[in-house]
């Protein structure tokens, strides 16, 4: 297929038939850090958060595996900075790829072509040069000269490469590009490219909708999923799942990074353990309408998974419908899945303990109980989390800084969800019984 088409496709599945310039504006933004925080990136609308927060989550699992001080995290030089995001951007492309392929797409614009700023300066590439950024650049300020979307499209090329290694070193030879104008742009571009738009639709579910919404601009799941873990799909559950006989694919794995989100609580989404317990104590978060992020530096918070939570996660892949019990003939299959004893007549005598009154079904509680009946807790009762939002507008003083919070987990589940409290209510989806003092008593904002 002919680069051109490849575009035309991208182009296609991310905005629809037709590109809405206005929402294409908001999207053209390069990756620039904030002069108050050096490593975390500036979002000057809403829209590309989609993109933002992800890579930002990344950039953070990059720097705690580089920093154990909290202090020094202010004292990265912007070279370093730079360098975290090159790796950020390489993890991201690399999960996206083929493994059996092991081929990877960037896209840039071409380096022939020139534009102009309000003062009629020529600026390469359509860059917007870092140091005319506001320090409180929002919605209402950004006005910065913006190709229209078709001329972009038509200086796209795809620049292929075959390892990782050449993937950051190119990413590093451009890294100008990616923090000019168009940075989010061709990110996202080369990881759709990457990932291939064929495995893109055995992925996604509902190809009827944009990735990104023609009216709003917000990146849809499959497109924050597809960024988090490399996958397009529409679910944050655990591996796939059969409900009403219709297969909808979920996360396969464990994730590096985590997600969380406000839609849980309403019963919109339910996030899974492989995404609920990444690699790393970094989560992305999501709120009705936009993305932000939580960390720290306490590995405790993402230690391996116990046996328990491992069986209560094989459990409900067999609760179809969510409602903490299975169909009493899909036992046989959990014990197996656990290498617990699977035997016929093991798995026979259980069934008649689990299920008593013989209603064709059983209980978490009970299954828990009769294999898993210690639950030893393994996290810390205190500990520090961090949250960013990329909004300077979201932000004390417009100013994009990481707020730090002291955590303290109760011995009971406390749920004590509040129209007032998103953040509280949110990471109550991952710890139930947290209560949280930020500095400053100062709430975070997650919008």
């Amino acid at each position: 297929m002919a680069a051109e088409e490849i575009v035309a496709e991208v182009r296609n599945t991310l905005w629809g038939n037709a590109v809405k310039e206005e929402v294409f504006r908001r999207w053209a933004q390069g990756f620039y850090f904030s002069p108050d925080e050096p490593s975390a990136l500036i979002q000057d609308n809403g829209g590309p958060c989609a993109v933002i927060a992800p890579l930002q989550a990344f950039i953070l699992k990059q720097l705690l595996l580089e920093l154990a001080d909290m202090v020094t995290w202010r004292d990265v030089t912007p070279e370093s900075c730079d360098q975290l995001l090159v790796r950020a951007m390489t993890e991201i492309l690399a999960q996206a790829a083929d493994p059996q392929e092991t081929k990877y797409s960037v896209l840039l614009v071409d380096k022939s072509t020139r534009s102009s700023d309000d003062s009629g300066s020529s600026l390469p590439n359509g860059e917007v040069p870092v140091d005319q950024k506001s320090e409180s650049m929002d919605a209402e300020t950004t006005a910065q000269p913006v190709l229209d979307s078709k001329t972009f499209h038509s200086l796209l090329r795809i620049h292929t490469l075959g390892t990782v290694e050449e993937v950051e070193k190119f990413l590093t030879d451009n890294i100008s590009m990616f923090k000019g104008q168009f940075g989010v742009l061709l990110l996202l571009y080369s990881v759709i490219c990457t990932k291939g738009i064929a495995q893109m639709r055995l992925e996604i579910s509902d190809l009827t909708d944009p990735l990104i919404h023609s009216t709003f601009g917000y990146g849809s799941q499959s497109l924050i999923n597809l960024m988090l873990s490399g996958r397009a799909v529409s679910n944050v559950w655990d591996h796939d799942q059969d409900v009403g006989g219709l297969k909808l694919k979920g996360i396969e794995k464990q994730n590096e990074v985590g997600f969380l989100t406000l839609l849980e609580t309403l019963r919109y989404i339910e996030v899974g353990s492989f995404l609920k317990s990444p690699s790393y104590p970094v989560w992305v978060l999501g709120s009705e309408t936009h993305l932000t992020v939580l960390f720290s530096a306490e590995k405790k918070l993402v230690s391996a998974e116990t046996r328990s939570e491992q069986a209560k996660r094989v459990f409900k892949k067999y609760d179809n419908d969510g409602n903490n019990f299975i169909p009493t003939d899909s036992l046989q299959n959990v014990l197996a899945e656990l290498d617990l004893f699977s035997d016929t007549e093991y798995v026979d005598i259980i069934k008649k303990k689990l299920d008593r009154h013989n209603d064709g079904i059983i209980l978490l509680n009970n299954f828990m109980y009769e294999f898993f009946p210690e639950d030893p807790r393994t996290l810390p009762d205190t500990f520090v989390l961090h949250h960013y939002n990329g909004l300077p507008r979201s932000n004390p003083d417009n100013k994009v800084k990481y707020h730090r919070g002291q955590a303290i987990l109760l011995e009971s589940a406390v749920n004590s969800f509040a129209d007032n409290n998103s953040m509280l209510t949110v990471l109550q989806t991952k710890w139930p019984s947290i209560e949280i003092q930020w500095e400053s008593n100062q709430e975070p904002s997650i919008n």
